[in-house]
């Protein structure tokens, strides 16, 4: 699902600003939907200003299905110059598993790989967030 944001003159310029959004855009669903695993693709043109957002995966309490070929789809068709993906963890603990590190590293992987640029992977909470490469986890 595309989602179209009012202000699309947004620039990323840091995780913050990334769990700024996904927080409102969680605040908005219903409470049931809000205790889902939600997977954004952030699709970015090379100023790191917003093109759209996606949302590619909704799982359930604890996890959500990531393929880099869903990630990727509209990033290769829209000709996104690099993303930021985020995923927010129901259980209100930002920390990273094991699974997000795997999955990430492979998405970092097939971006290379097609040219366009994975800047990062944010965990989100209510009140916290996990940014990947702060943490030099990619």
């Amino acid at each position: 699902m595309v989602i179209h944001l009012k202000d699309t003159t947004n620039i990323i310029s840091d995780a913050k600003s990334v769990w700024k959004v996904c927080k409102d855009l969680l605040e908005a669903e219903d409470a049931v939907d809000q205790d889902k695993e939600h997977f954004w693709v952030f699709h970015l043109d090379s100023r790191n200003k917003i093109k759209f957002l996606e949302l590619v995966s909704l799982g359930i309490l604890n996890s959500s299905i990531v393929h880099p070929r869903e990630v990727f789809t509209r990033a290769v068709g829209e000709r996104s110059a690099q993303v930021i993906i985020a995923h927010n963890h129901p259980s209100g603990d930002p920390k990273p598993s094991e699974d997000d590190i795997t999955v990430t590293k492979r998405l970092a992987k097939a971006g290379e790989i097609l040219g366009i640029e994975l800047l990062d992977h944010i965990v989100i909470t209510q009140s916290a967030f996990t940014s990947f490469r702060e943490k030099s986890l990619m």
